[in-house]
């Protein structure tokens, strides 16, 4: 592979900019620049000289060795002062070896792939990590760029392997007497991973949440308070406040980190009989929007809603609690009473949901754990019809193994590779 350099670090001035190089060529090259570097994986002081022998920069340089760094490759950093002057007089040196060239976006993260050091997963974890806002998102992605999702497709492809080649034995001694029936056991083995699949599927969902976002809508009739409502949880003026009924015509999202969780917040249209044909479209939108919202909160100064469906944790709170004497939980906007308790009350819902999320957070690990459930399936149904039917359920097994395989980019995802390293800055 050619040898390749990028700014690993933010763009701009900062108090410490880091350039890495990787490649067969990155020690010589460092070396020609540094002189001497240090033992891998230990860091010096160097300075820096372009070719004319001028100083570039005295910079802390880290090495790593083949097999050790973050590519695979030989590997080498070099810790500048985070000048903008100081960057571009670096990699403009660098630019004139011959056998170095500017990294492309995601190239390092892609020969990190392409040379075992993460598997397709991880490098989507190692996406989330970089995009994680909240404390949820963030654990969530270094729980998958551990590499959680290859370690539990490791074991069921374990398993199903070892139930293939049972069947494969009685396959190739079906014209002798095999002395054990298989059966059994291979059963055992495909209703262990198709439970571990469903139970991961159903899973899949709240993690998919947990990386793009809860939806929390609030509901309520014209002029209750839902947008000064909405204003207050996000600390600033997101909604347009009117004593007149209808102002709010479509719905407005903002998004927020409520207790490490990230959540869009929905002000949506007030419910009510309109006979303004624009008012109208937005109270549709609004009760499609809210139906569709994990979770709704009712503000009321009455009864509920009609035509909204209540759902078990939906949140039923007394409007402008600061002009109310009852009893019972209350809210205000306007002086912000209530609203903290109302915050913790949507926190812990959420929290509570997310704890059951799963290891695997893509649409794509759905759709590959989908096809290998389906597959199991279809070779318990083939096992049950008898001995002369191993052939079809071995085959099944073998489909259920490469949707597994496609889980973590063994097989079937070149066409995915270049749609995933774009979304990776130059440098990662």
């Amino acid at each position: 592979m050619d040898t390749i350099f990028a700014l690993a670090s933010a763009r701009g001035k900062s108090g410490v900019a880091v350039v890495r190089i990787s490649g067969p060529s990155a020690v010589s090259a460092a070396k020609q620049l540094a002189g001497t570097l240090p033992e891998p994986h230990r860091t010096a002081l160097r300075v820096l000289y372009d070719r004319n022998g001028d100083e570039l920069d005295r910079a802390l340089v880290l090495r790593f060795a083949a097999g050790h760094s973050f590519t695979g490759e030989d590997v080498v950093e070099l810790h500048l002062h985070g000048s903008v002057a100081t960057i571009s007089a670096v990699l403009r040196n660098l630019e004139e070896f011959p056998d170095l060239r500017p990294a492309e976006a995601g190239e390092f993260t892609r020969r990190a792939l392409e040379n075992g050091q993460l598997d397709l997963a991880q490098v989507e974890g190692l996406a989330d990590l970089i995009d994680a806002e909240t404390e949820a998102q963030r654990k969530q992605a270094l729980r998958v760029l551990s590499g959680a999702i290859g370690m539990a497709s490791e074991m069921w492809r374990s398993k199903l392997i070892r139930a293939a080649a049972l069947l494969e034995a009685t396959i190739d001694f079906a014209d002798e007497e095999v002395p054990v029936d298989v059966t059994p056991e291979v059963l055992e083995l495909i209703d262990a991973v198709a439970g571990d699949l469903k139970a991961e599927i159903v899973r899949t969902s709240m993690a998919e949440r947990i990386r793009d976002g809860f939806e929390v809508a609030i509901i309520g009739a014209p002029n209750v308070g839902k947008s000064t409502l909405l204003n207050a949880l996000a600390g600033r003026e997101a909604a347009i406040t009117s004593e007149f009924a209808g102002t709010t015509r479509d719905v407005i999202e903002v998004r927020m980190d409520l207790r490490g969780l990230p959540v869009t917040v929905l002000d949506t249209a007030g419910l009510r009989e309109s006979e303004d044909a624009i008012e109208t479209i937005g109270i549709s939108r609004a009760r499609d929007r809210a139906a569709r919202a994990d979770l709704r909160v009712f503000l009321i100064e009455g009864d509920l809603p009609r035509d909204v469906l209540r759902q078990p944790d939906d949140i039923v709170i007394a409007a402008k609690g600061d002009l109310r004497s009852g009893e019972g939980p209350s809210v205000s906007g306007k002086t912000g009473a209530g609203v903290v308790e109302l915050i913790d009350r949507i926190s812990t819902i959420l929290s509570a949901r997310s704890a059951n999320s799963g290891i695997a957070i893509r649409e794509r690990h759905r759709t590959a754990m989908q096809r290998a459930s389906e597959s199991l399936e279809s070779a318990r149904i083939e096992l049950e019809g008898g001995p002369d039917r191993s052939e079809l359920t071995a085959e099944n097994l073998r489909s259920a193994i490469r949707a597994l395989d496609s889980l973590v980019g063994r097989v079937d995802v070149e066409d995915l590779l270049d749609e995933i390293f774009a979304s990776f800055c130059i440098g990662k």
